[in-house]
């Protein structure tokens, strides 16, 4: 099966130019292609992680991927999928981002004897002088269908500035860079960013006379449309210190079960074969489709001791054990009991196991809070500074969030 085909039947594929085409070039050819990522934080998240799957398997396949980050982009935001506009960020702030994704990708794609490229649009949106600029590429760009893309349509309501207006051509303007420097010929990306791609496959029509391709994958969502990545803590990152390895697999363990076997085929290398099996599970036992999911996840960006350290501390929790050594665990201050004792919602608050003691109280009346295996009855019930005595407490959120709390 070509790598065309294999993205097709995992479901990752939404939309192409020239599906033909496209077709052809995965399948028998070796292309350069590009993908881009805007540094708006210091950690990628699983919304990255399905752009890295993709140019995984082309990478495999034969293909260059080119990893672009934003260093010029970034400067400006994308408004794509916004109702507001982004927080502007600075140089440094960029740079900083910008090294904690090279040194993330480089653990997932192989850069190693021209394997894989990095580069950063920095290197030509910085300088660019705006009146060539606009001569050079806004010539090319209709206002009007500019504004009629999805893209800008949610910012319309709002407010759209001018500021922001740029991003499509700096973007477009990226992929007529990247084909001049290295013969990149196609840019890849979620389905979110097709009105940005057309751009630039126009753009290259336009101005050079070259056919050049683009593709979206389709986005990380449930059955439902929602947006996966998302925690009450929120969003899931791929940084350890950002989001464990523990809760990175515990988010992947409780996905829905409509939910899982596309996630398989999406977020794992395991054969669609062995999927289709696996699919054939119902009830209960889908459960166990849910640990091979959460599994190969967290093994293919933690490792596979780190996987296999989550997957046994959940095993134990669930089982009605404790996994002390790999369980999540906060300290918090021992200033907190001044008087031998603190209020419950104080420690939990405290811990970060709940956001507000409103939030707390609520959670307390509905049965759902617990400390070391007894709910929580009265919100106003405080915690011996003894409760320590062992070392720690073991708090529970409802039915998934289990917490070591310390004193330091």
């Amino acid at each position: 099966m070509g790598v065309f085909d294999e993205l097709k039947a995992r479901g990752l594929i939404a939309q192409m130019t020239n599906e033909e085409k496209i077709r052809e070039l995965l399948n028998h050819g070796k292309i350069k292609f590009y993908i881009g990522f805007d540094p708006t934080a210091d950690s990628l998240h699983v919304g990255h992680f399905v752009q890295i799957m993709v140019m995984t398997h082309m990478q495999k396949a034969g293909h260059v991927p080119i990893a672009l980050f934003g260093g010029g982009t970034g400067m400006v935001g994308d408004p794509s999928g916004k109702t507001d506009m982004r927080k502007m960020l600075t140089k440094e702030t960029i740079d900083h981002n910008i090294s904690c994704f090279q040194k993330q990708m480089s653990r997932l794609i192989d850069f190693s004897q021209g394997k894989a490229i990095m580069a950063n649009n920095g290197d030509w949106l910085l300088n660019l002088n705006y009146i060539d600029f606009i001569r050079e590429v806004g010539v090319h760009f209709s206002v009007n269908r500019m504004l009629a893309a999805e893209c800008y349509k949610q910012r319309l309501e709002r407010g759209l500035s001018f500021f922001e207006l740029n991003y499509m051509l700096m973007q477009s303007y990226d992929f007529l860079e990247l084909n001049k420097r290295y013969d990149c010929v196609m840019e890849l990306g979620g389905d979110d960013q097709w009105s940005n791609i057309i751009g630039g496959v126009e753009l290259l029509r336009r101005k050079e006379g070259k056919e050049v391709y683009g593709m979206t994958f389709t986005l990380l969502t449930t059955s439902e449309g929602k947006k996966m990545g998302k925690t009450e803590k929120g969003a899931v990152w791929l940084d350890p210190e950002k989001t464990s390895p523990f809760d990175f697999y515990q988010y992947w363990r409780n996905v829905d079960d409509a939910d899982v076997i596309r996630c398989m085929k999406i977020l794992t290398f395991l054969p669609l074969e062995e999927i289709e099996e696996l699919a054939k599970l119902e009830g209960s036992e889908l459960n166990r489709a849910k640990e091979i999911l959460a599994f190969e996840v967290t093994k293919l960006i933690h490792g596979e001791q780190e996987a296999q350290k989550a997957q046994d501390a959940a095993r134990a929790l669930f089982s009605g054990g404790v996994d002390n050594e790999n369980m999540p665990t906060v300290e918090i201050s021992g200033a907190l009991f001044a008087d031998g004792e603190a209020g419950v919602l104080d420690v939990l608050q405290a811990a970060k196991l709940i956001p507000s003691k409103r939030e707390g109280r609520g959670l307390v009346q509905q049965g759902g809070i617990s400390i070391d295996d007894r709910k929580v009855e009265d919100p106003s019930e405080r915690i011996s500074i003894a409760a320590f005595e062992k070392g720690y407490i073991m708090a529970k959120k409802g039915k998934k969030v289990h917490l070591k709390i310390k004193l330091n």
